[in-house]
């Protein structure tokens, strides 16, 4: 059954800064080519830095990375080419830039209910959590490798598809959050594609942040925590969610305009 079309696509090539929209791109059991394949790291604290923890990593957004010929490139909030050194300059903190995540790697969560309740600058409590328990070893994905949001979703809130850093944007009809209904169905992108959705994505305090050229917003939390609050999996609470985590059933290409079908 038809449900929408590939309206947007993206790839983060560093965990947390802003990345690149695609017209194309291939997929594998890693997720989109090239996707949070390389991430900052905390020297002080051995943590992957992660912009759930605003307090200490907001300026993480205002940073864009792309993928080149050489590699990542990166740029600062002026546009220039940084490295390590600027980068620790201007976070505040030592990082080094790595492609493999430290033995154990853990990352900062900020309790979303408390950022509404304190604002993106306080103290607020924070949760330590692994990488990737739906992804394959090596990789910085938060869960799964690949994350889905429909228009439908998007227009219900409403906010912009960025302050929710997903791969794939879906344009479909009628009301918000339809791909709730996917959790646990297989969905073909296009020709090939073939995905597996697993659960509902809990949001935290990043799309409330600045976006590059995107002010801070609480209203693309708050609507959530309002709107669409879901038990994502067996033992955790109810969470503001928003869009859904897939894995990769049947590698392929995705372009933009490419049929979204459920199987």
């Amino acid at each position: 059954m038809r449900v929408g079309v590939v309206e947007r696509l993206w790839r983060y090539p560093v965990k947390s800064m802003l990345g690149e929209e695609l017209r194309t791109a291939g997929v594998s059991e890693r997720g989109i080519d090239g996707d949070r394949g390389r991430a900052l790291v905390d020297v002080a604290g051995g943590r992957v830095v992660s912009a759930k923890n605003p307090r200490l990593w907001a300026g993480m957004l205002g940073f864009t990375a792309v993928l080149t010929a050489d590699g990542v490139a990166v740029s600062g909030p002026d546009g220039r080419a940084v490295g390590e050194r600027e980068l620790s300059e201007l976070l505040g903190r030592l990082v080094r830039l790595v492609d493999e995540p430290p033995p154990g790697a853990l990352l900062e969560r900020a309790v979303p209910e408390e950022v509404l309740a304190h604002g993106v600058e306080a103290e607020v409590a924070v949760t330590v959590n692994g990488l990737g328990r739906a992804a394959p070893g090596g990789t910085f994905f938060d869960f799964a490798p690949l994350h889905l949001v429909t228009t439908s979703t998007l227009d219900a809130v409403p906010a912009e598809a960025e302050r929710y850093r997903p791969n794939l944007v879906i344009r479909t009809e009628g009301e918000g959050f339809v791909e709730n209904a996917w959790v646990g169905r297989e969905v073909r992108i296009g020709p090939d594609l073939r995905i597996r959705v697993l659960v509902p994505t809990p949001r935290c305090a990043v799309p409330t942040l600045a976006h590059g050229e995107l002010p801070r917003s609480m209203a693309a939390l708050k609507a959530l925590a309002e709107q669409n609050r879901l038990v994502p999996m067996e033992g955790m609470p109810a969470l503001p969610c928003a869009g859904v985590y897939a894995q990769v059933v049947e590698p392929g290409a995705v372009t933009v305009g490419d049929a979204v079908e459920l199987c």
